[in-house]
């Protein structure tokens, strides 16, 4: 049933439209042409009269009527003529026809100040409101206040109108909790009240957050996720869903659940990631189950969630536990790859890459090439395993995959510099460094600003002994980055030590020392106290070590073994 759709309202649509409630029925026709006269006493009358009504429940019907009939306006002007609070103080669990009636006038009124509220936000662009918010100052400032107040009613009808929209579903919640104290039982509740209860759930969260009122609305997901509605699968699977989303990426920081809420010995998420994580996983365990369909954007938040805290074993623990044919395996393997590669694990990485890469499967699909080639980079007796794929990936790079075409050069040439390492001769050697600078020039002319390009520029120059063109890559990346990665500072140093220029390299140590906090600062110390040493200055680079060995030793009793950023070596 669509979102728009009131409980009963698909029935109807079908047919001609009739009232039908205590055993009697009445066509609309009549109400109509006295509705379209604006006559909605006697509308109200004549269903009193016909159909053994109270005021209130004459009112809901002659607010559905309107509603199914797309006049939203009049359908909130019907419904406002009752009084609904004082209606659902009179509800009993046993007459759930009247209660239902009730309840859905209520609805029904939610529904359309939701709607009116959505035209009107459709005016909350500063475009739009330039003119009226204008037009409300010049009304104030010559104190035309009776205009004033009108234009700045437009103005914030958009945030009332949701406002009293929630409040009046949060009433439907309020008198379902009365009429069912112990929760709602599963075989004693007609499927027309059960269905507009659910409807209601899930309505009362969207409705704070398009009113503004996002800490309310966490309340209020976990209202509606906690107590006993008596939802089924799916419907509890999209309020799940929606706040697992809402948590990750609406900014704010939810509290933890309220005490009362918590059960004795369960697990209470520290923070809106946690949070978010422990839905997501429950919704992965009802797909499979089978308990709702498979959605692929639950999969997709999940690997976002588990990527922020690098929590990938997690991630690929799910995706074994999928059901074949749900993702195609190569695409699967890849998947298990990237989240292998992202804890260490690179052989087995590299396994499921070269299953997904062979000529049977997806030999050109150039993420997985491009992945491999990086778990290549690193590895010297990989590099000639990578360069291949790296080449492939730079072939494969065409048409709306081209702006990869420079990731595919970069890897090619750290491929290639890597194997230059492990090369058996000078020759070799010589040819396989030059042919990874060509590599790593060409990256740079499709990524004329990628400070990872500069600095491996800089740093195989260093390697060939051009010193100079080194110097400039190192400068220039210390410019782009703006002096704030450590590795840039270390790098321009090496070099200027490599020139001997101790003195400025020692000056560009302090530099970098000052710009780096205190549990970084080992690598650059341990550097500072080599160039003391090659300056002859042995109790100066003594004092170094000492207070190296100081800051070693209070890192491992606050947090463990000092963490070192990967060096250049040379």
């Amino acid at each position: 049933m669509a979102d728009d759709e009131t409980p009963s309202q698909t029935q109807e649509s079908s047919m001609a439209r009739e009232f039908s409630a205590n055993g009697t029925s009445m066509s609309t026709t009549d109400v109509e042409a006295k509705l379209d006269k604006g006559n909605i006493e006697e509308a109200e009358s004549s269903l009193r009269e016909r159909l053994s009504l109270n005021s209130e429940e004459a009112r809901t019907l002659l607010g559905r009527l309107e509603y199914q009939r797309g006049n939203v306006e009049a359908a909130l002007r019907v419904l406002d003529g009752i009084d609904l609070q004082a209606a659902i103080q009179k509800l009993q669990p046993s007459s759930q026809q009247a209660a239902r009636l009730v309840l859905e006038g209520v609805y029904l009124k939610v529904k359309s100040l939701q709607k009116l509220g959505k035209f009107a936000g459709m005016g909350k662009s500063l475009a739009f409101r330039l003119p009226f918010m204008f037009k409300s100052y010049l009304e104030w400032k010559y104190s035309n206040l009776s205009s004033f107040f009108y234009t700045s009613r437009k103005l914030n009808f958009v945030f009332i109108g949701f406002v009293e929209a929630a409040q009046d579903c949060a009433n439907i919640l309020d008198a379902v909790g009365r009429i069912f104290p112990q929760g709602i039982p599963d075989a004693q509740v007609e499927s027309k009240l059960q269905e507009m209860i659910s409807k209601a759930v899930e309505l009362l969260p969207e409705l704070l957050k398009q009113a503004g009122k996002y800490q309310e609305a966490m309340a209020a997901y976990r209202r509606v996720l906690l107590n006993p509605w008596n939802l089924d699968n799916d419907c509890s699977g999209r309020i799940q869903k929606a706040f697992a989303v809402f948590l990750l990426h609406s900014g704010l920081e939810a509290g933890p659940p309220s005490l009362g809420a918590q059960a004795d010995g369960a697990y209470v998420p520290k923070n809106n990631l946690e949070e978010a994580i422990l839905l997501l996983l429950v919704l992965m365990r009802k797909i499979h189950h089978g308990d709702i369909q498979w959605d692929p954007s639950v999969l997709d938040h999940l690997m976002y969630a588990l990527s922020l805290c690098s929590q990938t074993p997690v991630l690929s623990k799910q995706l074994e536990e999928l059901k074949p044919g749900v993702f195609h395996r190569t695409e699967r393997w890849n998947l298990l790859a990237l989240c292998c590669s992202g804890v260490g694990q690179n052989k087995a990485a590299m396994n499921l890459l070269r299953k997904s890469l062979h000529i049977n499967e997806r030999p050109n699909d150039l993420t997985a090439l491009l992945l491999a080639a990086k778990i290549c980079s690193e590895d010297s007796q990989l590099a000639a395993e990578g360069v291949g794929y790296a080449q492939r990936a730079v072939d494969n790079a065409k048409g709306v995959d081209e702006h990869l075409k420079g990731v595919g050069l970069r890897m090619l040439g750290l491929c290639l510099g890597k194997q230059a390492k492990v090369s058996s001769s000078d020759f070799e050697r010589s040819r396989l460094q030059n042919e990874a600078l060509k590599c790593l020039d060409s990256a740079l002319s499709f990524e004329q600003d990628n400070p990872d390009i500069i600095f491996e520029l800089g740093a195989h120059y260093a390697e060939q002994r051009n010193l100079n063109a080194a110097l400039r890559f190192a400068k220039k990346y210390i410019d782009i980055t703006g002096g704030s990665v450590m590795k840039g500072w270390r790098l321009l140093a090496l070099i200027l030590s490599a020139q001997q220029r101790f003195a400025e390299a020692e000056v560009v140590t302090d530099a970098a020392l000052d710009e780096t906090g205190k549990w970084e600062q080992g690598p650059l110390l341990r550097l500072k106290a080599k160039l003391k040493v090659s300056q002859s200055r042995p109790m100066e680079a003594i004092e170094t070590y000492c207070y190296l060995l100081a800051l070693v030793q209070a890192q491992r009793k606050s947090s463990g073994p000092m963490k070192i950023d990967s060096q250049v070596q040379i």
